[in-house]
This record gives structure tokens, C-alpha cells and sequence, in this order.
């Protein structure tokens, strides 16, 4: 499904899963998926051993992102034979430029069925949420990868983790994520919040919008500034740009919305409800989440 695009903000990139799809005109699709994920199964052979034989601490990648990129690749090769041209939708991968990629999926609102759901489908949705810090908080943790410069690997948690945490795991986590092994990234707090303020004052500005089941993804570079910016000033101290991008043209952090397949607003094509006001569940979530980081920033 196509983004939306909301009056005053830019228009939403869906990011990639780690991996760019590119369509080849010369090979059928299937016969591309299948070489890439040869090699990516090759590449990662070499990353999960060590001389030992130890798997358990030596990955630097993210293994529920390789779980969920496989069963997708296996999944396109079975559906798309290769006697035939098909379409797909070029995703951009918004990780690319970072080293060492750390990455938040919040899933956000207190609602997570769309209004073309069925019954079943609606019933389970609205138990997770009654069960997770959806509920009370209007967003939980679906995924997360830190990387930790003193161990120099990544900490990798999924989304069964995020949905059993209560409100007070849901604030270390956030703790977590924002820190590097050695330290927490306190410089990271202040762009983080300048950007989901913006978001909430767009969201805020919207009407008959719903942007259930979205998520939203946190992302900055586990590989540390440098001191000093080109214009000399402390890489903190330098002023911020688009996308959290320094006026020196150093990457801080990004701040992306994803996932609209049940977002749904006046006049769309598959409207079925037609709502009046913002978005209440992702107000309630964006709120929240700026709140918790300040608290952090302030030492609380």
C-alpha cells in the first residue's frame, strides 16, 4: 500500500528489512532471490562461527531479521514462477549508511486490527494490546538491535520480548537501546525528541487519519561521532538539519513511520470507517514515549 502523504510532512519512505529488493530484467525474479539468499547464507556462515565453533556471542547481525528474510524470499520463489514478468514495489534501505546500525520498531497506537479484519483476527489483535504496553502506554517494542562497542556485537531482542514487558521494562529497554555497553548516548536524546515532537504536531494536525497496526522506527549509528564537526563544533553542539542529519553532515538519528497496510483516512480506497480528528491511540503512544525519554534525560 502506497503511504500516504500528510499535508505539511514529507512524504513517508518504506524502509527495507535490512536488504534492497531490486528488480532484474535480465534474470527472473525468483532466480535473483535465490542466488541472493545463497550468498547471504554464505556471508553468514563466516559471521556466526568463530574458530571454536561459538555461536552464541560472536553474530553481527540481526537473526530474526535473517529468520524473517528467508521465509520472505522462500515464500516470493514459490510464488512467482520463472517463466513470467512481475512487478514489485523498490524499497529503500534507510540502514545503508549507518556502520553499525541500531534500529527501535515501535509498534505504535492502542489499536492494532484494521477495520477489514475479521472477527478472530480483531479478537487476538485486541488481546495483545490488552496484554502488552499498548494498552497503557499506546506503544510496545516489536523488534530492537543496539550494538555494543565493548562486546562489539549487537543486542538483538523480537517482538515476544516486547510484548511481555510492563510499563517500568518498557522504560529500560528504551535505557538500553540508547546505550552502547560502555555508556549512554545522552547526545542522541535531544534529536530524538525534537523529532517525535515534530511527528506528534503533525499527527495532532490531521483529520480522519488512523494509522493502525504502523510502527515506527528509531535509528541511529552504533559507531561513535567524531569529537569535533567539520565547522569545528562538538558533534552535540552541532545544528540539526533533515532526518537528523548535522549541518557538519554528520547522521545522528532517524525517525521513520512504516507499515500503513491498515491505515486508513476520508476518501482512501479502502475506507470503511470514516473517523473525524487525529489519531487518538498514536497521540496516546507519541506522548508517552517523548515523556519516558525526558524522564531519561533528566535522570529519573
Amino acid at each position: 500500500m502506497q503511504a500516504p502523504h500528510l499535508p505539511g510532512a514529507e512524504v513517508l519512505r518504506i524502509p527495507a528489512s535490512g536488504h534492497e529488493a531490486i528488480h532484474s530484467t535480465v534474470q527472473s525474479p525468483a532466480t535473483t532471490l535465490l542466488r541472493s539468499e545463497f550468498q547471504l547464507n554464505a556471508q553468514v556462515s563466516s559471521l556466526v562461527e568463530d574458530a571454536k565453533g561459538n555461536q552464541s556471542e560472536r553474530r553481527s547481525f540481526n537473526p530474526w531479521g535473517l529468520q524473517c528474510h528467508q521465509a520472505h524470499l522462500t515464500r516470493l520463489c514459490t510464488e512467482y514462477p520463472e517463466n513470467k514478468r512481475h512487478r514489485f514495489l523498490l524499497l529503500e534501505n534507510v540502514v545503508s549508511q549507518y556502520k553499525h546500525p541500531c534500529i527501535l520498531d515501535l509498534k505504535m497506537g492502542t489499536r492494532q486490527h484494521g477495520d477489514d479484519v475479521s472477527e478472530e483476527k480483531k479478537a487476538r489483535h485486541m488481546r495483545k494490546c490488552a496484554q502488552s504496553t499498548s494498552a497503557c502506554l499506546g506503544v510496545r517494542i516489536c523488534g530492537m538491535q543496539v550494538y555494543q562497542v565493548d562486546k562489539k556485537h549487537f543486542l538483538c531482542k523480537d517482538k515476544y520480548y516486547g510484548r511481555k514487558l510492563s510499563v517500568e521494562g518498557f522504560r529500560q529497554a528504551l535505557h538500553q537501546f540508547l546505550h552502547d555497553g560502555t555508556r549512554l548516548r545522552t547526545e542522541l536524546l535531544e534529536p530524538i525528541q525534537h523529532q517525535l515532537r515534530a511527528l506528534l504536531s503533525v499527527i495532532r494536525s490531521q483529520s480522519s487519519y488512523r494509522f493502525y497496526s504502523s510502527s515506527l522506527l528509531i535509528i541511529y549509528d552504533g559507531q561513535e561521532l567524531p569529537e569535533r564537526t567539520p565547522g569545528g563544533l562538538h558533534s552535540q553542539e552541532a545544528p540539526q538539519t533533515t532526518h537528523g542529519i548535522s549541518a557538519g553532515g554528520l547522521t545522528k538519528v532517524d525517525i521513520r513511520m512504516i507499515d500503513f497496510a491498515h491505515t486508513t483516512y476520508k476518501g482512501s480506497w479502502n475506507e470503511h470507517t470514516t473517523y473525524d480528528g487525529p489519531d487518538p491511540g498514536y497521540i496516546f503512544g507519541l506522548e508517552n514515549l517523548i515523556q519516558i525519554l525526558q524522564d531519561i534525560q533528566e535522570g529519573e
